[in-house]
């Protein structure tokens, strides 16, 4: 009985032996052999943009007062939404000041929201009344006070969304 066993094991040995060898010759290619080029035959996809992002280096208080004329927002709605005092913004509209890129940021996306609201009521002061009131939207209670995070102003721009899709929550 221990003879048996024995010999089984060798004669495994033995194979797998001879399988290591065949791979290893069959591995190799030749110099002048290529090797098969596999190539996806598809077309490539051409993505324009939408829309020209805006330099930032230059937004001058004339840019931001050409948006906040389009919203009857106040100065303190504005300071608000925008970290700032109402002072700092009285000085930039007094010197033309260029905004600091995080405020640019801000107001290009608040700028979004209004034009969202403004496809959605198609009234500046309907738009402005309907931020005005106390929504709970899809487990968020929001209002004009949260316009002053931009997860706030991307949840009202979603809520705006699926207004005009005829979705309400």
């Amino acid at each position: 009985m221990l003879k048996r066993k024995r010999k089984e094991t060798q004669t495994k040995d033995v194979y797998l032996e001879d399988k290591r060898r065949e791979m290893k010759k069959g591995a190799k290619y030749k110099k002048n052999e290529e090797t098969p080029q596999r190539q996806v035959e598809e077309e490539a996809a051409l993505y324009k943009a939408v829309k020209k992002l805006p330099v930032i280096a230059d937004f001058t208080f004339k840019k931001f007062a050409k948006i906040a004329a389009k919203v009857p927002f106040t100065q303190k709605d504005w300071a608000g939404m925008m970290h700032l005092s109402e002072r700092t913004l009285q000085r930039y509209a007094k010197d033309n000041k260029t905004f600091e890129g995080i405020y640019v940021d801000k107001i290009l996306h608040i700028e979004e929201l209004i034009e969202a609201g403004l496809a959605t009521f198609t009234n500046a002061a309907t738009f402005y009344s309907w931020l005005k009131r106390d929504k709970q939207v899809m487990g968020y209670h929001l209002n004009f006070d949260s316009l002053s995070s931009s997860r706030g102003i991307q949840a009202t721009i979603d809520q705006l969304g699926r207004i005009q899709h005829g979705i309400y929550t």
